[in-house]
């Protein structure tokens, strides 16, 4: 499914925080969207996502305009948000979180997919019965990418999913999404701080600064830039 941001702009009062931001993320592809703190990235997700309504733009899937469509509407039009946190329920076991990603399908296959989000994380199916409040990070950041996946959605956009973990995680979580692309053509719209990590698994990268789109590229190229690289992605 073709996901597309066309002339997106987002205010907080006089705080201009996306200013006509264009671009389409490529059907079965990683898209990274870098920048530096305060470049719009977390505004650009919470905008398409439904969260923060934009003062004019569209957001696109697969040719639908959804720009005007509730937070609540995003996961029955193909869209899944995992923000940034690592959000979950502590008081309810790992299955139970999930269980709660498929809550708005109307059909009977909710079981069928809790195992098989449990096969993708195996130390979560270890666990399945567990508290969420005794999973160490990385295993609160599977569960919500899990619990997202419980949606069946066909584009997921991920807010920083590699803050605060082991390179190790990092590296599990980032094999898991190239995976989910490869196999099951998931369009991954990922946000990260961590440019070179973040353009290491993308098939394309968007680059903003101050709002704005300053790049659009294949992300080999988006690497082997070395004044972009200076200018806006810190490696």
């Amino acid at each position: 499914m073709m996901f597309e941001v066309r002339d997106l702009t987002t205010r907080y009062g006089a705080v201009t925080a996306l200013d006509g931001v264009s671009f389409t993320a490529p059907r079965g592809k990683v898209t990274a969207v870098l920048g530096a703190n305060g470049a719009g990235k977390t505004t650009l997700l919470r905008t398409v996502s439904g969260l923060v309504r934009p003062e004019r733009g569209q957001v696109l899937l697969d040719g639908h305009d959804i720009t005007r469509s509730s937070a609540e509407d995003m996961p029955s039009l193909g869209l899944a948000h995992v923000p940034e946190g690592r959000g979950v329920i502590g008081e309810l076991t790992v299955e139970e979180n999930l269980r709660l990603g498929g809550l708005h399908r109307a059909d009977r296959s909710r079981p069928a997919d809790v195992g098989r989000v449990l096969s993708l994380f195996p130390v979560l199916g270890e666990r399945s019965d567990a508290r969420a409040h005794v999973l160490s990070g990385g295993e609160r950041q599977m569960l919500v990418i899990g619990r997202a996946l419980m949606a069946t959605p066909t584009v997921l956009l991920l807010d920083e999913p590699s803050l605060g973990l082991a390179p190790r995680i990092v590296a599990q979580i980032f094999a898991l999404l190239r995976s989910l692309v490869a196999e099951e053509g998931l369009t991954v719209v990922l946000v990260e701080q961590n440019a070179r990590s973040a353009l290491s698994i993308a098939d394309v990268g968007v680059v903003l600064g101050l709002g704005r789109v300053v790049a659009r590229d294949e992300a080999a190229a988006l690497a082997a830039d070395e004044q972009l690289r200076h200018a806006y992605l810190g490696f």
